[in-house]
């Protein structure tokens, strides 16, 4: 991490942020709704992420995939429909882990060297770039038609007739077919979720195969690693990042992690960053028990999903107190640093959509606690900004609050506020304070580098849904209020003689600026004395001393 800077990771599809087609057809073809390029992701759309703030870029589903539209003529084997989710298919059902997807190439023959243009473009415009690694499964059909010359296809020198061995990449039901409308596969290989039978159901990854990494899931005695000779999978995946880092890419998000072993994860991201220091690691984990042990082989950062998002989603729900979060950071506090926040997602329901908080604006105070609260990054999704509401129908996603990730499709929200920008809505308003709650992020360093005081312990009585801490660093102190509540909030703020100890924090009357209004202050900071301020509904203030030394 940059010094001063704190890590502000940006989620974008390529194939949906740039779709300026406006048809927007249910189940509609990549000819019908359009898709997003490459391209479009130009200089000046990139200067406007980095002006909110962004040090990340996460371009997700870049790597070609499984999908319906025919791009046989340039010499890309077909898929059968049978086995893809959605028209577009998914991002995560890989078909060839050293190609890009044809749909965000303007000419599909040139499609890597267009990716290594956006790659060089996103680095010019002072960001790095971070790419899926989808280490636990590919797509049914998958075939390289990419990989560097001498290297061996995954499953080429399979022995089918086993059901589980090291040497195989992956694992076979004996002498069972899977039959999937027109789709025939013999032997049947193990289903992405764990399913290893021929018959996964429609709420399996029926598109996807498992693969082997040395785990016997099916032996005598139960779940055996068999990790010494090293599995073949170990040294083909780990060429495949090699591959992938050599090209500049900065970051690998990695998907559904703690399906594949922690061994794997230790020697392949020892190799990678003897080779690339400074390369990151993000690992999508889900089970808290599990964080220290990914850590500890090598992940730079792991998805706080289970305590911290989940958390604050309820507190923006009205299901639980805002003093709830206290508990989130504390339970992993000997690794907060490590921990990614984060609002929304591909995988999550937009704040804005019927099924969260139908609102982006009560998403406000929950990104201030997120980006605000430790030195750990943050991650929002593109169109969260505008408020976004994905409640259309587009067709295999169907309405769930979720933006699709299967289908052909324009977001409008995403459209609007980078490719045709007006001056006044309340879309723009939002990604205005976004962009000021990011900026204090990037620019501060008691945010990217200080200590955190939590406020709570002292203000239990304060409100339901106030959250309220301190940060600090040199002669920095930002005091951060916010109201997860639907009326604005008069409350008094009793900072601690322990906090102006631990802090290090002169008393007396300071000329302070709240930073999201811009507005200034007088307040006086004496130990166990309250603070009286004024929080809007959904929002926060954040207040800056300048202590004196």
């Amino acid at each position: 991490m940059e010094s001063h800077k704190k890590t502000i990771i940006y989620q974008m599809l390529p194939r949906l942020f740039g779709n300026n087609n406006p048809t927007r057809k249910e189940w509609g073809t990549v000819e019908e709704n359009g898709t997003g390029k490459f391209n479009d992701i130009n200089v000046r759309v990139l200067k406007r992420i980095k002006d909110m703030g962004v040090t990340h870029i996460w371009y997700t589903g870049v790597i070609r995939h499984a999908t319906e539209t025919d791009y046989s003529k340039y010499g890309i084997p077909q898929q059968n429909k049978d086995v893809v989710k959605g028209r577009a298919g998914s991002p995560y059902a890989i078909t060839d882990y050293y190609d890009v997807d044809p749909d965000l190439a303007e000419n599909v023959e040139n499609r890597m060297e267009e990716f290594e243009q956006l790659v060089q473009r996103t680095h010019e415009a002072g960001m790095k770039v971070i790419i899926d690694f989808v280490p636990n499964h590919v797509a049914r059909q998958y075939k390289s038609i990419c990989k560097p010359e001498g290297v061996r296809d995954l499953g080429e020198d399979d022995n089918t007739n086993y059901h589980f061995s090291t040497l195989n990449n992956f694992y076979y039901c004996w002498g069972q077919t899977m039959h999937r409308g027109t789709y025939t596969e013999h032997p049947a290989k193990a289903t992405g979720n764990d399913q290893f039978s021929s018959d996964p159901g429609n709420n399996d990854w029926y598109e996807t195969v498992k693969l082997n990494y040395g785990i016997d899931y099916c032996d005598a005695g139960g779940r055996s690693e068999h990790f010494d000779p090293i599995p073949d999978t170990w040294n083909k995946m780990t060429s495949i990042l090699l591959f992938w880092a050599n090209k500049g890419v900065d970051a690998f998000r990695c998907d559904m992690a703690e399906m594949v072993p922690t061994a794997f994860w230790f020697w392949a991201i020892d190799k990678v960053k003897f080779c690339h220091p400074n390369i990151l690691f993000i690992g999508e984990v889900y089970d808290p028990n599990q964080y220290r042990n990914y850590l500890g082989v090598g992940f730079d950062y792991l998805y706080d999903k289970v305590g911290m998002y989940d958390c604050i989603r309820d507190v923006i729900c009205g299901h639980r107190p805002a003093s709830d979060i206290t508990y989130q950071w504390q339970a992993t506090d000997d690794i907060r640093e490590h921990m990614l926040y984060f609002l929304e997602n591909h995988d999550e329901q937009r704040i804005a959509s019927d099924f969260f908080a139908g609102d982006g604006k009560k998403g406000i105070p929950g990104v201030i606690v997120s980006a605000l609260l430790n030195k750990n990054p943050f991650m929002f999704y593109a169109g969260q900004e505008f408020g976004e509401r994905a409640m259309e129908r587009e067709g295999f996603s169907g309405i769930d609050g979720r933006t699709t990730i299967f289908d052909y499709w324009c977001v409008e929200t995403i459209r609007r506020g980078y490719y045709e920008p007006v001056k006044q809505t309340k879309e723009k308003r939002l990604a205005d304070e976004y962009k000021k709650i990011l900026s204090i992020a990037n620019n501060s360093k008691a945010v990217a580098e200080g200590e955190m005081y939590d406020l709570m312990y002292v203000n239990q009585n304060i409100g339901r849904g106030i959250f309220t801490f301190l940060r600090k660093a040199d002669n920095e102190l930002l005091f951060v209020v916010t109201n997860f509540s639907d009326e604005a909030a008069n409350v008094d703020i009793t900072i601690p003689g322990n906090a102006f100890e631990y802090l290090n924090i002169p008393c007396g009357e300071y000329d302070t600026k709240e930073l999201i209004s811009g507005k200034a202050a007088k307040i006086t900071l004496n130990a166990d004395a309250p603070v009286k301020v004024k929080v809007p509904a959904w929002s926060g203030r954040v207040f800056q001393f300048k202590l004196n030394k």
